[in-house]
């Protein structure tokens, strides 16, 4: 999402869960080579550590094996970390990216390694949010200006005499710390260490109608059982994040983007060509999500679910 900056380097232990198949990094891949052309059907994919990013990834290996014969491998690995991987051949594509301007010029600019895969289809957005029963009491709290007024009833013992705003993993890349300051908020990020340790939370402060402040984002499954409220941040204009010590403005919303590795956008065949064609609605990838993470379905019994639910949607994809 940058420019959105909800970018994962590790994230394993929300998602370890899901049993992905480690992906090998010897022959072939570490040239960055498609073998589609070789006759070794195999597509490598990364599995992003949050939920909705699964879900792609999940129905794309499912029809690419059950539709067009390849053998996928998939691998957990953080944003940053995949870029390189991509770069390297080490994997074919990244399914969801919320936006890495520093990794987009230095492998599609410089070194012409990744090329763009088209928009998913899927709009992204970054900010802070409340629960609605708190909102609906205190109206005032969904602007950034009040929350001061707020901050002793969002104290947690983590967050010692000031406000926490809960946050998930450590490794996710944001400009909270920098918000928080410039705008000269009593409050104090608090991480709770993955996406899944962040619903934990959330769930359990809903359930007890307890206030609380967090770092959220859409699409997200849990926003169907658990009714939030953003909060207004100043206005997100274009720059208002370029110096990181600097930001004081929201996030904006960005279309999610696919990449590729450039060799295999060129040589990959029937598999490059799907998932450049691959794109569905926020409200799609939300069904497989809460299959998986809300329905605790394995990840391939959910997208087996959805593909023979929507034939009329996947059929398009196909080469």
């Amino acid at each position: 999402m940058r420019k959105l900056t909800r970018t994962t380097r590790v994230a394993a232990a929300a998602t370890a869960v899901l049993g992905m198949v480690a992906l090998s990094a010897c022959g072939a891949a570490e040239t960055g080579k498609s073998q589609d052309a070789k006759g070794d059907k195999t597509v490598k994919l990364t599995v992003p550590s949050w939920v909705g990013a699964q879900a792609n990834t999940a129905v794309a290996a499912y029809l690419l094996e059950s539709e067009l014969g390849y053998e996928v491998k998939q691998q957990q690995m953080g944003e940053v970390l995949a870029w390189d991987a991509l770069s390297k051949g080490d994997i074919d594509a990244i399914m969801e990216d919320w936006g890495h301007p520093k990794e987009e010029k230095r492998y599609i600019e410089d070194k012409k390694t990744v090329v763009k895969g088209g928009d998913l289809g899927v709009e992204g957005h970054i900010g802070w949010f409340v629960p609605k029963y708190f909102a609906d009491e205190n109206p005032d709290v969904t602007d950034w200006k009040n929350l001061n007024k707020y901050a002793d009833q969002f104290r947690t013992a983590e967050s010692g005499d000031k406000g926490e705003i809960l946050e998930g993993s450590p490794d996710y890349v944001t400009n909270d710390d920098a918000i928080i300051k410039n705008l000269d908020l009593n409050l104090k990020t608090n991480y709770s260490g993955s996406e899944a340790a962040q619903i934990t939370a959330i769930k359990k402060y809903a359930k007890e109608k307890k206030p609380f402040l967090t770092y959220w984002w859409t699409p997200q499954w849990l926003n169907a059982e658990v009714d939030l409220v953003e909060v207004q941040l100043p206005e997100y204009t274009e720059g208002c994040d370029a110096d990181p010590e600097k930001v004081a403005c929201a996030y904006p919303v960005t279309s999610l983007q696919k990449f590729l590795n450039a060799d295999f956008a060129e040589n990959g065949g029937d598999a490059a060509q799907f998932l450049k064609n691959f794109e569905w609605s926020t409200e799609q990838q939300n069904e497989v999500a809460q299959m998986i993470a809300g329905d605790k379905m394995e990840p391939e019994a959910a997208a087996k679910k959805w593909v023979e639910a929507n034939e009329d949607t996947w059929k398009k994809w196909l080469p």
